[in-house]
């Protein structure tokens, strides 16, 4: 392969979403909503979107991910994933927050948020927080999955960072640990 190839993907939200790049052409897109079952389903549609696109996991010469923010455990999916591959492929795996990977699919200057639940958005402005969704109405949330996917492996190619991708977390996690105590060993 002369040109890098790159795969992008994001399960920060209600779905999973990829695309890969050949230079800086898309060979393949693909998303898919689900409420749950990220984990179960994101390394079948990896591979089902390196087949499209005629390559294999030997090609990548870079990964990019959406590492949030967004929901808890779809961000960890994501990122669990990337790092690993990365580890396993020898190759750079970048975190891309969803405020670039948005604001890469609008029109410059156009203000973006990140949906979160009861009519909130997330937004930087510097730095990530939680608002209300009447307090900053302009900002363009809903991107179509698939443009984020492509949105994170172009910024992902581009990319001179290729620190481990971490969780952009702005808040705590809904789920809360267990009160009981371990388990008790059994010989």
């Amino acid at each position: 392969m002369t040109q890098p190839v790159t795969l992008g993907f994001d399960t920060s939200g209600p779905w999973c979403a990829t695309a890969v790049l050949v230079g800086e052409t898309v060979v393949a897109c693909r998303s898919e909503d689900m409420a749950r079952g990220q984990a179960e389903r994101l390394m079948l549609l990896l591979e089902d979107i390196l087949t499209d696109a005629g390559l294999s996991w030997a090609d990548l010469q870079r990964i990019g991910v959406g590492i949030g923010p967004g929901n808890f455990t779809g961000i960890r999916i994501s990122v669990s994933a990337a790092r690993g591959l990365s580890m396993g492929l020898a190759i750079p795996a970048i975190g891309v927050d969803g405020f670039a990977s948005r604001a890469a699919c609008v029109s410059k200057g156009q203000p973006v948020g990140v949906p979160a639940p009861q009519d909130k958005i997330y937004v930087a402005d510097p730095a990530p927080r939680l608002i209300q969704r009447a307090e900053k109405p302009d900002a363009i949330t809903d991107v179509p999955p698939a443009e984020l996917a492509t949105a994170i492996a172009r910024l992902a190619a581009q990319s001179e960072d290729t620190s481990p991708p971490a969780p952009l977390y702005v808040r705590a996690a809904d789920a809360a640990p267990s009160r009981d105590g371990p388990p008790v060993m059994l010989d």
